[in-house]
């Protein structure tokens, strides 16, 4: 089974209005303490979770394309000294398409790093300023042609449903994107998370986010698009041409093992008799700093996670892909019997509907089902297992 390690840098120039990532702002970073911090969090992980080789790392935040490339060196050398590499081993590092991030990219490269993705998020000026980018279309179109120099696969992001958003629009943004030559995109629809500044936006009447039902129809022009441009969705935010998916996030979707670093770090850890282990790591950046130095490790919980809690896990993660779940895979994962996994009758009434398709024992959600699955996901599993 395919095992992934998660390195969280915490910090970005500035935070967006829509974010509600583990993300802070600081003037000044000590690059050479926070090495020594990560190393040292990496090793304690290593401990509790050593053995099996890595098949994909992930840099993400923040904006780890802030790091100096010799500090990812130095964790990328250390990771492999502690886990070893699986050929092939994907290594994706996130970046925001500033000047600067650019520069980076050539010293990133050589030190291993192999995949980009990058925060595009528009590439329009004006929605650029209402997301709080600190970019300009110009400058990210500039900095995806150096990632596409410097790395063998590139992915980036854009944000839409955005407010008063058309599907004309929308379709000229993305088919304009696809025509950019990257592998994979993550088209995410604006939401309005608890506690950012657009959610006191919104609160205050400043802008109306875009209607549910419209952005359903931009979702499914979404969907018709990138399947005709050889990107489909394998995930319901995610597209990508055959065999460009991302590994790392697949891991995650497909309830392997994941390690993560980092401060608010989440991980899962599978033990040798089947049992599987929450941790997570201390979130603000000073207090995971401090233990780190205090004690030689960031984790701030680790817990079993029981096995009918693993099974909702399992359920609610798998569904988010295209191809959905192997109730038989997960029961034998989990101990829990296949017929105790789902509603069934819940599944023989979605299933009606066109919103869920089953194969024996597996099950996905459909195209038309993606939009509403939010509302899908907690009647289909089954009421004896804790939800997740």
């Amino acid at each position: 089974m395919a095992r992934a390690l998660y390195i969280h840098w915490p910090f970005c120039l500035q935070k967006c209005p829509y974010c509600d990532f583990n993300s802070h702002v600081r003037d000044s970073v000590d690059h050479a303490r926070w090495q020594a911090a990560l190393l040292a969090d990496m090793r304690a992980e290593a401990e509790m979770a050593g053995g099996e080789r890595l098949d994909s790392i992930f840099f993400g935040g923040g904006t780890p394309s802030l790091m100096p490339p010799a500090l990812v060196a130095s964790l990328l050398d250390e990771a492999e000294r502690l886990w070893g590499f699986a050929q092939g081993i994907e290594i994706t590092l996130e970046g925001n398409p500033s000047s600067v991030e650019a520069g980076n990219y050539a010293a990133l490269a050589s030190v291993g790093v192999n995949r980009a993705s990058l925060g595009l998020q528009s590439l329009h000026d004006d929605t650029l300023r209402f997301l709080g980018r600190l970019h300009d279309a110009q400058e990210g179109l500039n900095a995806l042609e150096v990632a596409q120099k410097h790395f063998r696969r590139v992915s980036f992001d854009l944000i839409y449903a955005l407010p008063g958003q058309t599907p004309d629009q929308w379709q000229a943004d993305l088919t304009r994107a696809l025509d950019l030559g990257t592998g994979h995109l993550s088209l995410y629809q604006l939401t309005i998370e608890p506690g950012t500044r657009f959610a006191t936006m919104v609160r205050q009447g400043d802008f109306l986010p875009l209607e549910d039902d419209a952005a359903a129809d931009l979702f499914v022009l979404t969907q018709e698009l990138t399947a005709a441009a050889g990107l489909p969705a394998y995930e319901i935010s995610n597209h990508a041409r055959l065999g460009e998916e991302s590994r790392h996030n697949l891991g995650y979707w497909r309830y392997h093992d994941y390690l993560g670093i980092g401060p608010g770090a989440h991980g899962r850890r599978s033990g040798p008799s089947g049992e599987k282990w929450a941790t997570q790591r201390h979130r603000k950046p000073e207090n995971w700093l401090a233990a780190v130095e205090a004690r030689g490790s960031g984790c701030q919980s680790e817990v079993a996670i029981p096995r009918p809690e693993q099974a909702a896990e399992a359920l609610l993660m798998g569904l988010r892909l295209r191809e959905g779940v192997d109730l038989a895979v997960i029961s034998a994962r989990t101990g829990v019997a296949v017929e105790d996994l789902v509603d069934w009758p819940e599944v023989e009434a979605l299933d009606k509907l066109g919103l869920l398709r089953t194969s024996g024992h597996r099950i996905a959600i459909t195209l038309q089902g993606m939009p509403l699955l939010d509302a899908i996901l907690p009647r289909l599993v089954a009421d004896g297992l804790v939800s997740a």
